[in-house]
């Protein structure tokens, strides 16, 4: 009850009809977060496409300038002479068959599989599992490559993969809040421009066409999106 007694409290300081700048909306959503632990900051950006048409169902990766505060773990599934590069970059675990079998009884504590081209053979049939928790490699994400390094490196480094679901909307951590206000902008800011760089030649019509950002339990403020500048 306590957490709703804040946030009710929270949203009475609010001004729901208020939409906010980038860096405004960075800098009060620290200072309404609920939590006690080091939250996400999300952003939440409707798109004026169709996710049904192949052309418009936008799908990307984009380095956040100062990461997102997570340390992700990395499975790297590769022939044995990529295992020495993969983990020198870093990767948490490193092989192939012995992280099949186990993905195949139901485990999958990594945030990113990273995987080479020549053992996609061996693991497509882990796409039912792998496929609903956005963990299957995909060119289009740069998780299936033989440059294992590069891949570690860069998801090591703030690299996310986004994904536009049903309802055209792209929802993705853009840090902490424990991130300075700037920082927390700065990474909403260069998913955005990513995403206007991404717009489809068919889409019609007013392409962003809401942005939210909101931490974890702590409720959303509205953008400008005039004001992001993409």
């Amino acid at each position: 009850m306590a957490i709703t007694k804040k946030r009710k409290a929270v949203e009475a300081k609010l001004d729901k009809n208020k939409q906010y700048t980038l860096a405004e909306a960075a800098s009060v959503v620290k200072s309404i977060n609920l939590t006690k632990f080091d939250s996400s900051v999300d952003v939440h950006i409707r798109l004026g496409v169709d996710p049904k048409k192949a052309d418009q169902a936008i799908r990307g990766t984009v380095t956040l300038p100062h990461g997102t505060g997570k340390t992700k773990r990395v499975l790297v599934l590769c022939t044995p002479d990529k295992e020495a590069e993969a983990r020198g970059a870093g990767a948490d675990f490193v092989g192939l068959d012995e992280f099949v079998s186990k993905i195949e009884g139901g485990w999958t504590d990594v945030d990113v599989i990273v995987a080479t081209p020549s053992v996609m053979p061996k693991i497509g049939r882990l796409g039912k599992i792998l496929g609903p928790r956005n963990l299957m490699p995909n060119p289009k994400t740069g998780t299936v490559t033989n440059d294992v390094a590069n891949a570690v490196t860069e998801v090591k480094g703030g690299k996310i993969a986004f994904k536009i679901d049903k309802a055209g909307i792209i929802h993705a951590s853009v840090g902490r809040v424990s991130f300075e206000p700037k920082k927390l902008a700065e990474n909403a800011q260069e998913l955005i421009n990513t995403l206007v760089r991404m717009k489809p030649a068919t889409a019609k019509g007013i392409y962003l066409k809401g942005i939210s950002m909101a931490s974890t339990m702590s409720p959303g403020l509205s953008i400008d999106t005039k004001s992001v500048g993409a």
